[in-house]
């Protein structure tokens, strides 16, 4: 008798709306751009719209949602005309987000405030908006965008790596929640990534060579190691797979 089961998933995306926040540059722009590269209706939001017209050129179909992630409203009002423009949400990349080097005796409450609305209440806020709809019709898949950060201390970055902590605990309990109802939550914890807003640093030598120091794989991340994460954790070769966070670290993390 032949085995005809299919044990081979699929990655593709196909037909499923997408959602990336902070898709203006850098990791989301990149996101963006993979995301529909399999399949998906990609919408693209930033505080800016006029930021993401190159982006939304070069998706067919795609839909630029103006979302300030520091504005319950805004977020509100941006997954609210997601969904009324497609029908629905299914996936939710939860990219937007703020970074700093800050040494910890000169952080302000400004830098503190600044940072915790928008990697840990907007992040927080807009799993909940996307959430809403994804309970209702018992299928979501929300990706939270999180760092190595969030597993071990970078100096310089106490309230980075602060927000990125509390973005995995979020994850977690989400995913405690709101798995039973269909909607899988996970985050991804890049290490350093060539983009153009890394390149200054990373194109230093002396910089470049203390990073690599770091991670045993003895590569500096680009865009579409994230992606291939963000990607898997969105398809159904991953509907068993929930509340965790998935390291693209080199094996940082693992010394």
């Amino acid at each position: 008798m032949t085995d005809k089961t299919a044990y081979a998933p699929s990655f593709r995306l196909d037909g499923k709306v997408a959602l990336v926040t902070g898709a203006s540059r850098g990791i989301g722009y990149g996101l963006a751009r993979a995301l529909a590269e399999v399949g998906a209706k990609v919408a693209v939001s930033a505080r800016d719209e006029k930021l993401l017209g190159d982006l939304a050129a070069t998706i067919p179909g795609s839909l630029v949602v103006p979302m300030d992630m520091r504005s319950v409203a805004s977020i509100n009002e941006g997954v609210a005309r997601v969904e009324q423009h497609f029908g629905r949400l299914d996936i939710l990349v939860n990219n937007a987000g703020l970074g700093a080097n800050h040494p910890a005796l000169d952080v302000t409450e400004r830098d503190w405030d600044e940072m915790m609305d928008v990697n840990l209440k907007g992040l927080f806020f807009c799993a909940q908006a996307a959430a809403r709809g994804m309970v209702a019709r018992g299928y979501g898949r929300i990706v939270n965008m999180s760092s190595q950060a969030s597993v071990v201390g970078i100096v310089d970055h106490a309230v980075y790596c602060a927000t990125k902590g509390g973005v995995n605990q979020l994850t977690r309990v989400m995913a405690l929640e709101w798995s039973k109802l269909g909607v899988t939550v996970n985050a991804v914890g890049p290490t350093f990534i060539y983009t153009p807003g890394t390149a200054e640093r990373l194109d230093n030598p002396e910089y470049r060579e203390n990073v690599l120091r770091r991670i045993p794989a003895n590569k500096i991340g680009d865009i579409s190691d994230v992606a291939g994460a963000v990607i898997y954790l969105a398809s159904d070769a991953a509907k068993l797979v929930s509340g965790t966070c998935l390291l693209v670290d080199g094996a940082w993390t693992a010394q």
